[in-house]
């Protein structure tokens, strides 16, 4: 009996382990080629390099069964000046999602980490245009709950640019 147990156990445990695998990515070629599409098309405007502009930013969007783009919702965003270049790019990727089976519409989280080049030594102005640059961000945040449903997360898109 109980080597009955144990093998019904093996089993169930190999088909979850087996349909994690199967789960398909949601964007045309898989992860890497996200990663890629974003790192190029993502372009970094000149006044986010002019201040040094660094941070992260959360977006929810939702794409359809035909993997269009139809809603970007902010979530979050260490400043704003660092929304318009994610929005633009999410709307490059516009029939590049794939929706699960049977779904409409699907909703996507995707975090996006923005920073610069830097150098082997900093110098001191450097460090001043940051810190003035930190000083006077401009911060997107929620101040209520944020519905997330059956949204899937993705990886992070990190995104570096050179500074002058």
């Amino acid at each position: 009996m109980k080597k009955i147990i144990l093998v019904i156990f093996s089993v169930v445990i190999a088909f979850a382990a087996n349909a994690q695998q199967k789960l398909a990515f949601p964007f045309q070629g898989g992860k890497t080629v996200m990663q890629n599409f974003f790192r190029d098309s993502l372009k970094v405007s000149k006044d986010v390099i002019n201040k040094k502009a660094v941070g992260s930013a959360v977006f929810k969007f939702t794409a359809n069964e035909y993997g269009q783009v139809k809603k970007i919702i902010v979530y979050y965003a260490d400043d704003a000046i660092l929304v318009k270049s994610i929005i633009e790019a999410l709307q490059k990727s516009d029939r590049k999602w794939i929706i699960p089976d049977g779904e409409k519409t699907h909703d996507f989280i995707l975090p996006f980490s923005i920073n610069f080049n830097t150098s082997p030594t900093s110098s001191d102005q450097l460090n001043k245009q940051l810190f003035d640059y930190y000083s006077k961000r401009q911060p997107i945040v929620s101040f209520d709950q944020v519905p997330l449903d059956m949204a899937t997360l993705l990886p992070t898109i990190i995104v570096k640019y050179d500074i002058k």
